[in-house]
Formats: structure tokens, sequence, C-alpha cells
């Protein structure tokens, strides 16, 4: 039988009285750490990696206060320049390594609803940003992560992730999940039901 550890790291973001309009609470599991990426992440060089846990553990410091990006458009890749949230807590919680955090709801309503359509199919999955990656032997078919640092992560449909048992849910302040009605409704945006 296995045994699990639980380690987690999280910021300190103040709980508030109200809902706050820009702040929409997600949850997600980035990736799977001792096993081999399903496919190669972009970066890799066409090889699929491994990221022991003790690895992510080390390097989940890093991970803190990273922004979560979004590519509105095909929702099957990085745009790690539209940053449309933050993450504030990552833990290590066996073979899975869940994050939380928010999306700037207010300042980016058009890509909460597209979130909202892709939580509601259940197609929305996670990839990481790492740089300063040293891997055990660059010959290898699959890369073993020794070291890295986490610089932020992706949300995107888990059919174009390197894991594809990666996921993402947004949630209502109340920490439900999708579809996000209360959120968007309090940031004035109209809500019908399709």
């Amino acid at each position: 039988q296995t045994t699990w550890t639980l380690q987690a790291l999280s910021l300190d973001v103040p709980e508030l009285e109200t809902v706050h309009p820009n702040r929409l609470p997600f949850r997600g599991v980035l990736t799977r750490l001792d096993e081999p990426s399903d496919r190669p992440p972009n970066g890799s060089q066409g090889h699929r990696v491994l990221i022991p846990a003790s690895v992510a553990q080390t390097a989940l410091p890093t991970l803190l206060g990273m922004a979560v990006n979004f590519d509105g458009d095909t929702q099957r890749g990085h745009a790690v320049r539209a940053k449309i949230g933050v993450i504030t807590e990552a833990t290590v919680d066996g073979r899975d390594l869940p994050v939380r955090g928010y999306l700037f709801g207010r300042d980016f309503p058009d890509e909460v609803l597209a979130i909202k359509a892709g939580c509601r199919a259940g197609r929305l999955g996670m990839s990481y940003e790492i740089t300063d990656v040293q891997v055990e032997d660059s010959a290898a078919d699959i890369w073993a992560v020794q070291s890295c640092t986490f610089t932020g992560a992706a949300i995107l449909e888990r059919a174009a992730a390197a894991y594809g048992n990666t996921s993402f849910q947004a949630q209502r302040a109340s920490g439900s999940a999708c579809p996000l009605r209360e959120g968007i409704e309090h940031m004035g945006i109209k809500v019908t039901d399709t």
C-alpha cells in the first residue's frame, strides 16, 4: 500500500465579507507528478516530460503569485501575454499538483464567459510553464526533470494539454463549480440560460 503525503503552500489573501467584483475563485490540477506526460509540452523539443513529486515540492514556492493565462481564441495553447488571474495556493497531493487562485473576472468578462462554457462542457485543464529546467538525460525519450522554476500556468482544453487528465474549474464565491452565474452577474453582465 502506498502512503501519500500532502504538503501545501499558499499566499495570505484576505477573506472578504462580500464578493469581490474582480476576484473569481478557481481550482485545478496543474499537472501529474511521478508519471510521464501524455504529449510533449511546449519547449520540450518533442520529448515527453516527467516531474518527480520531490522536484515539484522543491519548486512549489516559485508557483505562488504566478499568473494564469488563457487563449480565448483557440483555448488550445499558452498565451503568456494574456494573464487573466493569479495562483494563490499550490499543493503536492500524491500524484497531483492542485492549485487554487483567482481570475480577474471583471477585467476579462469575455474570457470568463468562454471559461464558463468550457467548465460546463468539462473540457478544460491546465498546463504548467517552467524555466531553468535541468533534466537527467537530454537524449532520453522522456525527460526526467531534476529542477525547475515555475513561471505560470495556462488554462486550456485538456485535449491540448501535455497531461490529458488535468482539470480546471472556476467557482462561485460560495465555492460551487461552474457555471459562474453569480460571479458574472455581480460583474454587471446579464446571464441567460440557453
